[in-house]
């Protein structure tokens, strides 16, 4: 915004030859020589005057002309001085690729979480790759999969935390797509009063985020009904990827919480020194140096279990802190497989207590 002699006047960025009628244009003069400043009258615009303090030739300039001009090379200098800025920034980097990548989530107590680009970059993953580095692996980040900008973290994050209430809508909408049936509907009388609108509000919310095509609540029946949405990334998401999407937001809003320095991908694609080939669901490095990693399973896990232990044994990371996240277990069953195997074992409900105690 401008300033004139009292009165505020619109600026959208450029300076202009703004004139009030009956106004006179302003000269200006400046001394190349001993960098003299003063004003000169009108008509001395265009033409070389003697400097009152020195006595060099100096040509007069219209001050909007000459303000221009300044504001030119200001913003000529401004945008150096970021590009050199970056340019260390980026070099500093390349010496301290763990300091650097869990530097950008030091001071993150005013970001909105759950609408965010900030994780997908290559900066942010470079501890990550460089530890796996360091145990002859070579991780592949998935950059858009830690974007939250969208709205499928905030859903998981909602089935998740009531996943024994919400589980038969998901039920209902993955048995769909499996069986390419588009219309679904949950009978909400057999629930609670409360229950049932939980569940009626959750269905609706998937219709606004467009995570179903369509959704009506049948009032008189008390009866949900829906149509799937057919887009390839929420077919993803009902599959399984819910789950990645709610152990990564629990993790990043712990370390968030707890003020702890951190790097974090979900679906990290690894290559062993062998060329074996692995897909990490979530994994976080904390203080650059500790794992956290969580494979994420809502249908059937055990035929998995020897991989899960040989890559844990593969990475050297302690049992506490591979973590297998199962739906189909009871929290008896979690507890009785973490002490068969030397993995760690946890149920949606469990997840962020075990969490918890490792942050």
């Amino acid at each position: 915004m401008l300033i004139d002699h009292g009165r505020s006047l619109p600026c959208k960025g450029i300076i202009r030859s703004f004139r009030i009628p009956g106004d006179y244009p302003m000269a200006i003069l400046r001394c190349n020589k001993c960098g003299h400043i003063a004003e000169l009258p009108a008509e001395t615009i265009g033409k070389s005057v003697g400097c009152e303090k020195c006595g060099n030739e100096v040509r007069v300039y219209d001050t909007v002309l000459f303000l221009r001009k300044v504001l030119q090379q200001y913003f000529l200098l401004q945008g150096e001085v970021v590009r050199l800025s970056a340019a260390q920034a980026a070099e500093e980097m390349k010496a301290t690729p763990a300091a650097a990548a869990t530097s950008a989530a030091s001071d993150l107590s005013e970001l909105d979480l759950h609408n965010t680009d900030l994780f997908a970059s290559d900066s942010q993953h470079a501890g990550i790759v460089q530890w796996f580095k360091g145990r002859q692996a070579q991780a592949r980040p998935h950059l858009e999969a830690v974007d939250t900008s969208g709205f499928f973290d905030d859903i998981a994050v909602e089935l998740g935390d009531h996943y024994e209430l919400l589980r038969e809508v998901v039920d209902k909408i993955r048995w769909g797509q499996q069986k390419e049936v588009p219309n679904f509907s949950v009978n909400l009388a057999k629930f609670s009063q409360k229950e049932g609108q939980a569940i009626n509000a959750f269905c609706k919310r998937l219709h606004d985020y467009s995570l179903l095509a369509k959704y009506f609540y049948q009032k008189q029946e008390k009866v949900g009904r829906g149509t799937i949405q057919s887009a390839a990334a929420v077919r993803r998401f009902f599959a399984g990827e819910w789950l990645e999407w709610y152990a990564f937001m629990k993790l990043l809003t712990l370390a968030r919480d707890r003020q702890r320095e951190f790097a974090c991908a979900r679906q990290l694609s690894l290559v062993m020194a062998n060329e074996d080939l692995f897909e990490v669901d979530v994994f976080f490095l904390i203080d650059g140096k500790a794992p956290i990693c969580i494979e994420c399973k809502t249908g059937e896990f055990r035929p998995e279990i020897d991989k899960y232990l040989g890559l844990r044994k593969r990475l050297g990371i302690d049992r506490q802190r591979f973590i297998v996240c199962a739906t189909t277990l009871s929290a008896e069953q979690a507890a009785g497989l973490s002490g068969m195997y030397e993995l760690t074992f946890v149920n949606a409900a469990g997840l962020v207590a075990h969490l918890t105690t490792l942050l």
